[in-house]
């Protein structure tokens, strides 16, 4: 019996045993758990640089660069999809998602070469998002110029 064959009911059944049992709540209580986590550890890394004697205005950049190195690391050991298949949306925001989404379709097309594979398809996700980032940054430093 295909797919397409089943009754109603027995299709609700295979809905029900593929489909997550977690509440909207506890989603949202992980994903905010986990971001807050990630959070956190770039805070750490921010203190740490800081406390070494780094200058804020030095700290920053370096934490933002080590928070990104470390995504791209989880993602490509495979661990940035476990945590993100736990915390859902909680993986997204953070920095580290960022460098998830830039690493994760780099790996999945590495067998069609380091141009047209790597190269192509690594801003596939990420590209429009930095695009548009800096399009609006233009824009608002043109009128920055000329306003203000």
């Amino acid at each position: 019996m295909s797919q397409l064959d089943k009754t109603p009911s027995e299709y609700k059944r295979l809905i029900k045993q593929v489909s997550s049992d977690d509440s909207l709540s506890k989603k949202v209580t992980k994903a905010y758990i986990i971001g807050g986590l990630i959070c956190v550890v770039g805070e750490v890394i921010f203190q740490l640089l800081v406390a070494r004697g780094i200058p804020v205005e030095e700290a920053n950049p370096l934490m933002a660069i080590s928070m990104i190195t470390i995504g791209g690391l989880l993602t490509g050991l495979g661990v940035y999809d476990r945590i993100s298949q736990y915390a859902g949306a909680g993986t997204i925001v953070p920095i580290t998602g960022f460098a998830n989404a830039v690493v994760a379709p780099a790996m999945e097309h590495k067998q069609d070469g380091y141009i047209l594979g790597v190269g192509a398809k690594m801003y596939g996700v990420a590209g429009p998002v930095l695009t548009y980032g800096m399009l609006t940054a233009f824009l608002i430093g043109v009128i920055k110029l000329v306003f203000i």
